[in-house]
C-alpha cells in the first residue's frame, strides 16, 4: 500500500463541490478544506506508486476549477 498527500490549489471558490469531487476519485481516503498557500490536502492510498500519479494527476487535476497539485509521497 502506497500512501500519498496531495496538496490542491482551486480556481474557484466553490469549496464544498471539489471537496466532494476530489472524494470521488478512486484511491482517495479523504479530503480537507484548509487554510494556507492550498485550499485542500487529499490523503491517497493506493496499490502502487504508479497508482498515485493516476490519482494525482490524471484525476484530480482535470477536475473543473483544480488549477495545481502537489504530491508527496509518504516514505514509512
Amino acid at each position: 500500500m502506497v500512501r500519498a498527500y496531495v496538496m490542491v490549489k482551486a480556481h474557484s471558490g466553490d469549496a464544498e463541490r471539489l471537496k466532494s469531487a476530489i472524494l470521488d476519485v478512486e484511491g482517495v481516503e479523504s479530503a480537507y478544506i484548509v487554510a494556507g498557500d492550498v485550499d485542500f490536502i487529499a490523503t491517497v492510498d493506493v496499490a502502487e506508486t504508479a497508482d498515485v500519479k493516476a490519482v494525482a494527476a490524471t484525476h484530480i487535476q482535470n477536475i473543473d476549477g483544480i488549477e495545481d497539485t502537489q504530491t508527496y509521497v509518504a516514505m514509512d
